[in-house]
């Protein structure tokens, strides 16, 4: 038989289903593709679908096929055309409520491309500095204690294990001067190509020196719907060519609200006495981020809008949808704390193997690090 793969890197086991459609999907990839029956017989017009469980895990069985796939899944299954079908049939309730959520943000004007340019990189400014959504991030440095954190990285550990996997989708539809700026911008998540310079390993570490299981996924069935949803959002963009303006604002949006947070979410761990290992991808987000700002705004964006100026309402719906998301995020967690009760859905996360040994890293207990006295549950 052959090796099983690395946890660290996937597959990730299925997860549990959370109404009729994911079981349904779920039971279905158990199996050799077949064709499945027309919409399962299932209701797929939930009221809320960017907070519905059954509706965003389904979402996320389907679009995990593109990335590392489902442990023990037939990769057939990837475009099985009925699986296709009725993801696409899934993905309309989706992208509608996405789009009540971003409202239309209003549309600049240019007498010529390189002017929309400019006042597109100048709307994407705007968007962000309009947003008045909670700040997490002020609640995670002052006053949130280790439970909380770690159910804060939990939550972040279903994108950061595959952080800038999303927004590459990009890469094969662009050209010209958007296309450069988004290599510049992922050579430095991808950690300039050193494996322990990669933010996706930095943030493993973390979740590390935190206590937690470091698998890839291995936190899925415990997080909520919101959390699936902004993560199905960069998929959703990512996997439709016709929505790569969408994209690149998501990540334009994504690089514009990140420096203060990442400074603000190390001096959390900071204050609860973790040390630089843990740290070190919130610090190393502050500067970088504040880099890719200027240029995910005016070279990414801008350059995309030069070459393609009707992609202009693309660029700026995106980013208004992954402010709205977020907003919907942070809400969550920061409600469910006010109430005394977890973010997540069920007590803690599943049990944490046997360490595996990361590059440059030392396995350490958060009470080694000085940051608790003992590993706890997320709740």
């Amino acid at each position: 038989m052959p090796e099983p793969a690395d946890r660290r890197y996937g597959p990730a086991p299925l997860p549990q289903p959370r109404g009729p459609l994911s079981a349904a999907v779920t039971d279905a990839l158990r199996r050799a593709p077949y064709d499945l029956p027309a919409y399962l017989g299932v209701d797929l017009d939930p009221a809320d679908p960017v907070t519905d469980e059954d509706l965003q895990l389904t979402l996320f069985l389907c679009y995990e096929l593109h990335y590392r796939g489902w442990q023990g899944v037939d990769e057939g299954w990837e475009w099985q055309p009925t699986l296709l079908a009725l993801r696409a049939r899934v993905e309309r309730p989706f992208e509608a409520a996405l789009r009540r959520l971003a409202g239309v943000p209003a549309m600049p004007a240019g007498r010529h491309a390189a002017e929309l340019a400019g006042r597109v990189a100048a709307g994407l400014a705007e968007l962000v500095a309009a947003d008045d959504g909670p700040s997490l991030a002020a609640a995670l440095q002052r006053r949130a204690d280790l439970t909380q954190f770690r159910e804060f990285v939990a939550h972040r550990s279903v994108y950061h294990l595959r952080e800038a996997d999303p927004h590459s989708w990009a890469l094969p539809r662009l050209g010209g001067p958007a296309k450069a700026a988004l290599v510049e911008i992922q050579t430095d998540e991808y950690g300039n190509g050193r494996l322990d310079r990669m933010h996706a390993e930095l943030f493993r570490r973390t979740l590390e020196r935190l206590g937690l299981d470091i698998s890839y996924g291995a936190h899925l069935d415990v997080v909520p719907a919101v959390t699936l949803a902004t993560n199905n959002l960069m998929s959703l963009f990512g996997l439709h060519r016709r929505l790569r303006g969408a994209l690149l604002g998501h990540l334009a949006a994504f690089e514009m609200t990140s420096s203060l947070p990442n400074r603000r979410y190390g001096n959390g761990l900071r204050r609860l006495g973790f040390d630089e290992v843990a740290t070190r991808f919130y610090d190393e987000h502050v500067e970088a981020d504040a880099v890719h700002e200027q240029i995910a705004a005016h070279d990414l964006c801008g350059g995309l809008v030069r070459t393609e100026p009707a992609l202009a309402p693309d660029v700026l719906f995106g980013a208004a949808a992954a402010l709205a998301v977020d907003r919907l995020f942070a809400a969550h967690l920061l409600d469910s704390w006010a109430a005394g009760r977890s973010s997540l859905r069920s007590p803690a996360p599943p049990t944490p193997p046997p360490t595996v040994p990361l590059v440059g890293s030392t396995p350490v207990t958060p009470a080694a690090s000085g940051g608790a006295r003992e590993q706890i549950a997320l709740v």
